[in-house]
Parts: C-alpha cells; structure tokens; sequence
C-alpha cells in the first residue's frame, strides 16, 4: 500500500490515524476549543450487536481500501454507491473501528430530511414552556396571568438544543469522527448541494445560539448536548468550527443523479456485486458453516442473481437458518429459495 495509508481493512484495531499525514493546505481547519475524542462506550446506541459484528467481519477490496485512504487523506467525503446489500453502509463502521474512531454517527436520509435536521435540533416550545415555569416560581402567591419570561444570553437556549449526527462530526475533535450519511439519493434535490457547503468550508453556525451572543455581556459559550452522548461540549457565540475534518461515508442505492459540483469534490467509490471468491470470503467471515453447504447455497445465490436482484444478507441468512435447522438437502433448497427472494420485481415477477 502506499505510504500514506493507515486504513488496512484487515479489521485488527489499531492508531494509524495518528500517522495520517497532515491535510492539503486548502482542507485545514483550526477549530477551538478541541474536544477530546469519545469512547466506543460514550454511544450505546451506536454498539448494537449487528454493527458491532458487521465492523469486525467487513471484507473490504483492495479499491475500496485505496478509496477510504484517499477520502481520509484529502480530507474529503467518500461516495459509496452500489445495490443494497454490498455493505456500503458496513464500511463506515468497519473503518472506524479498525481506526479508532469512536462511535459511528449515523444520519438516515429520507424525503424529508433537510441540513438542519443533520446540524441540530432546537425545541422552542419546551423553552417558552420553560420560561413560562420560571416567571410561576417567581410570581407565587400573585394572582393572574403569568406572562412568558425571555430569558437573557445564552441561558435557556442551550437546555432546549441538540446536535445532531452532522453538526456534532464537525465539532473541533483533535481525531476524525465517523459520520454516516445513510441512502442520500432519497433526499430532495436540494440537500446534497447544502450539504456540500458544510463539508466543503467544515463549519456552521446556530442562529439560536448567535443570537443570544449578541445579548450577552459574557463569553457567551453555551454547553450543549452532541448527538449520542450526554456529555455537553463548549460552542462559542453560536459558531462550530472542526478541527480534524471527520470520516464521511455517503451512501447511495443508485437511484438518482447528483450534482457535478457535489460529485467533483467527493471521492467515489462503486462496490459491486461479490463474486465467487468473494462471498466465500464473507460467509467464512460471519458463519461458520461446513465447506460443502456454503459452496451449495453461494452456487444457488449466484444462479438466482443473474436472472434478478439479490442481496448478500439474503444469503447469509440461508445459510445460517438451513445449518440452525439441520435439513436435508431438498428442504435446505426450498428454504433457501424462500429466504432469497428478488428485491425488486424481475424474472420470477413476484417482487417480495
């Protein structure tokens, strides 16, 4: 591998990311104050059973380990497309454990999604609600109406504010963070573009948190909660700048074209279908399934492929339920020929 690689994708963790080389002069960044880097332990929610065995059995492939270098290096987001089931998402999670990355931050993009669901949350009628109960405590024993209370500075605000998945990747950690942006191409046309202006400059700002700073005749420096912890970090006077340019994973299913402007700065990486000798590599990876059973269902998953969509869980789950249930060989083929049915509607026209 070249010299500048620190990502292996033999899965064994390690601190290469602390030998990743310096960034190119027009991807530095120089956020403060720097935010020490979080424990796998700091997010349960992020070390659930199924990443955390899908980072430890991820087979990667010399291109998408070249790929992840390149991404880590030039300190740009990595484009992964490819058809369900070929572990674009299982990559992030992968990298981040051999790395050291702490906890995945994982934003799932629908229709509806927009940049600031991925920036943060700001709850206004749980403060006005807030204030509403401090100006009661205030006035008790006082008979009528109480009027809402503004609260000054940056007080009140930052109780009824969170980061969100995006805005808390690019606070100032003095390592990368992981952040996966999940099935882009269902967003609406205008997120990959906005999105691109974030992760192009690394920073943003919190109007809520800004105007509040400007109130103030303090520092004006908010604690707030990040996505996945309870542990507040500092923001100052509303701004959010990063420090060490996060790991970005954007996947997509294909489903739509993106923008050459967003296209130009992201690196791209297409995973394929696995051929033969690669999902011999996945299955002895998650299962430990007799050689002979393994090579009949990967020969009866390749044959149904060809003729329609298929995708590699499809097979794994085969393979574990026929070994659970100890069939014979013609009850094993009728399982596995329910258990892989095509995801989109094809030669068999059935669909699911």
């Amino acid at each position: 591998m070249p010299h500048w690689s620190v990502y292996t994708g033999n899965s064994d963790p390690h601190d290469g990311i602390d030998r990743l080389p310096e960034p190119p002069p027009w991807r530095a960044f120089d956020g403060e104050p720097v935010v020490p880097p979080p424990r796998d332990a700091d997010d349960e929610a992020a070390v659930s059973p199924d990443r955390v065995h899908r980072a430890r059995s991820y087979v990667a492939t010399p291109e998408s380990v070249q790929l992840v270098n390149a991404a880590l290096v030039l300190r740009r987001p990595l484009l992964v497309t490819g058809p369900p089931g070929t572990g674009k998402s299982s990559l992030a999670y992968a990298v981040a454990r051999e790395l050291g990355l702490g906890p995945v931050l994982r934003w799932n993009i629908t229709s509806r999604s927009t940049l600031a669901d991925g920036l943060y949350q700001y709850d206004p009628l749980s403060r006005l609600y807030a204030a509403r109960q401090a100006a009661w405590r205030e006035r008790t024993g006082r008979s009528g109406a109480e009027e809402p209370v503004e609260l000054s500075g940056a007080e009140g605000v930052e109780d009824h504010l969170r980061l969100g998945p995006l805005g808390t990747a690019l606070l100032p950690y003095d390592r990368p963070r992981a952040l996966l942006v999940d099935e882009i191409d269902k967003s609406d046309l205008d997120l990959p573009n906005d999105l691109l202006n974030v992760l192009e400059e690394g920073q943003y700002e919190i109007p809520e948190l800004l105007r509040a700073a400007r109130r103030s005749t303090e520092d004006a420096t908010a604690e707030v909660l990040a996505d996945g912890s309870d542990a507040p970090v500092a923001v100052t006077r509303g701004r959010v700048r990063c420090r060490a340019f996060p790991f970005v994973v954007l996947t997509s299913n294909g489903e739509r074209e993106f923008p050459p402007a967003f296209l130009r700065r992201c690196v791209r990486l297409k995973l394929r279908r696995p051929d033969r000798a690669q999902l011999t590599e996945i299955v002895r990876a998650h299962l430990d399934t007799p050689p002979g059973e393994a090579e009949h269902l990967i020969n009866r998953f390749l044959t149904r492929a060809a003729d329609g969509e298929l995708a590699t869980d499809q097979l794994l789950n085969a393979l574990y339920l026929t070994g659970v249930a100890g069939l014979d060989a013609d009850s094993r083929d009728a399982l596995a020929e329910q258990l892989m049915p095509y995801l989109s509607t094809t030669a068999d026209g059935d669909g699911f």
